[in-house]
């Protein structure tokens, strides 16, 4: 699990690919326990709030991006 502290000091670049990762994560977790192989059942809704803290930090960004432009 990131912290958000953590992800404020990333770049976009970096938020994305590591959005990118999280969501072949969580594809391959719905895979596992669709297929009855899933051996971590909390792990599934670590990676769904990884992604939701990510979306909102890369939202935030942007938001600021445009009340820079703005001014």
């Amino acid at each position: 699990m990131m912290k958000a502290k953590e992800l404020r000091s990333m770049s976009v670049e970096a938020l994305s690919q590591e959005l990118g990762k999280l969501r072949r994560e969580q594809f391959n977790l719905r895979i596992q326990s669709a297929t009855g192989q899933g051996s971590k059942p909390d792990q599934k809704s670590k990676v769904r709030k990884d992604i939701a803290r990510i979306e909102t930090i890369m939202r935030e960004l942007k938001n600021a991006e445009i009340l820079e432009q703005a001014q």
